[in-house]
This record gives C-alpha cells, structure tokens and sequence, in this order.
C-alpha cells in the first residue's frame, strides 16, 4: 500500500474530524444569559441529531447489513440495534452520576433568574452525553472516510467535505449546553474538539488494527445503535432543555434550521 495514499487518506479523515471544533468555537462568540440564543441552539442540534439519525445512519447500517446478511434480516437487525442503542444509552442516562460539585461549574454569576441555565448540572451531562454519541459515530466513520479515500480518493475527498459540513453542528451540539452550564468556553470547545477527534483515531485504529476483521455488519450494527443514541439524547435531553430556556416555538424553529442544514448538506454531496 502506497504510504502517500494513506497520510492523504489520513489527512482527509483529520481535516472531517476538526471540523466539530468550528461548531465548538461557538462558545467564544456567544453570551451566557441569552437563553432564546440557547434554546434555538439546543433545537438546532436536536434537528441535525434527529434527521442524520433516520435519513443518513440508519439507512446507512441497513445497506452495510444487507450486503452480509440480506434485506429482510438487515432490516431486523437494523431496527433491533438501533433501539439497543437507545436501551444503553437510557441505562447510561439512569445511573450516570450527576455533576454535581460545585468546583466543576466555576465561574458563573448568579443571575437572579429561574429560567438561567447557569450552573445546570442537565445542560452540563447533556453536552457530555452528546460528546459522546457523536464520538462514537465519529469513530466508524472516519474509517470509512479512511478506506473510502485508499480505495478512491475522489470518493474520499467528497465524503470528507460532506463529513466536515456535518461535524460543524454537531460541534455546536456538543459546546452549547456546556457553555451555557459552566460558563467555561474553553471547557465547551475542549469537548466539542476532542468528539471531532475520533475521527482520526478511527482511521488510525482501523488500519493499525482492525482493518482485517471491520466488517460490514459490524459497521452496520455500531452505526444503528448511533442512531438510536443519537436520536434518545434529542429527545431525552436537547428538546426538553430547548423547551425549558426558551419559547416553544423558537425550539421548534431551531430543530427545523437544523433539519434543513443537514438536508443541505446531504443533497450538495449525492
């Protein structure tokens, strides 16, 4: 194997990965009390989360399936493992500690406001929860942006530039409630950089170690489950959050700009 063709294949899986770390740059733009700001956000990532779940990833693990077990098996399959996904990540949620130590959330002033997100411990195990499942989706997919890119590096061009467009609101999803819980902008973009990073970290496991034996039911099956996470947490925790610092319907406009965002990006790269 050509080692030029794979530092490109790695550098291109490199430059979707740090793309989650534009959307985390957010933080350093955005005030801490402006809650309709948050709530539109909080609805935009839930939008992104929610249409990349059912109309990318999960048709995605189906097709990968159907081509080691066939179609009526992969469509169990897929369906089974994307609630599993959301069974782990619910039994994650119900016993996760909370973060509740007051040093963890420094620096925050007290607003005198019921409705401040300031100090949240939700928003806080949100963003982390978030990180996360965008992690773990990370992590599959920068090994297919990897060997897509070894096996055709103009293919591989265009997935990571389609990968990269998606990574920005995720970023965002990722460093907005932390942000808003902490008051910490370099603690919001430090999670958001460090899910992007699995990308990378995919490729590289993947051709270090498991490029002999990464199947693609196992990929099928690990990107339904991302989906089933990926979909609880918008339901669990973005959407309720949006909800509660915001008015209803600017929480619904939020996760339609997300929905359209990502619909955007997915029809420019067909």
């Amino acid at each position: 194997m050509d080692i030029n063709s794979v530092w490109f294949a790695f550098g291109l899986t490199l430059f979707a990965g740090l793309a989650t770390g534009i959307g985390g740059a957010l933080a350093y733009f955005t005030r801490q009390t402006n809650t309709k700001f948050l709530s539109v956000s909080l609805g935009f990532s839930a939008g992104v989360m929610i249409y990349v779940s059912f109309v990318e990833i999960f048709f995605k693990a189906k097709d990968s399936l159907a081509a080691e077990i066939g179609e009526t098996q992969a469509t169990w399959a897929t369906a089974t493992a994307f609630f599993g996904g959301m069974l782990l990540i619910g039994i994650i949620d119900r016993f996760i500690p909370s973060f509740e130590n007051p040093h963890e959330l420094h620096g925050i002033e007290d607003m005198h406001n019921d409705r401040s997100p300031s100090g949240d411990n939700s928003l806080y195990r949100m963003g982390i929860f978030t990180a996360l499942a965008i992690a773990i989706h990370n992590f599959p997919e920068g090994l297919a942006t990897f060997v897509a890119t070894l096996s055709d590096p103009s293919l591989g061009i265009s997935i990571a530039i389609a990968i990269a467009i998606h990574n920005v609101p995720e970023g965002i999803a990722v460093s907005v409630p932390v942000y808003f819980a902490t008051g910490n902008r370099n603690k919001a973009f430090f999670y958001s950089f460090i899910s992007g990073l699995a990308e990378p970290v995919g490729a590289a496991i993947g051709y270090f170690l498991f490029i002999r034996y990464f199947s693609d039911f196992v990929f099928g099956i690990t990107f339904a489950m991302v989906a089933g996470i990926m979909v609880f947490i918008s339901l669990d925790e973005l959407l309720p959050a949006a909800h509660k610092y915001g008015e209803h319907h600017l929480a619904i406009y939020g996760v339609i700009c997300g929905m359209m965002v990502m619909a955007l990006s997915l029809l420019l790269f067909i």
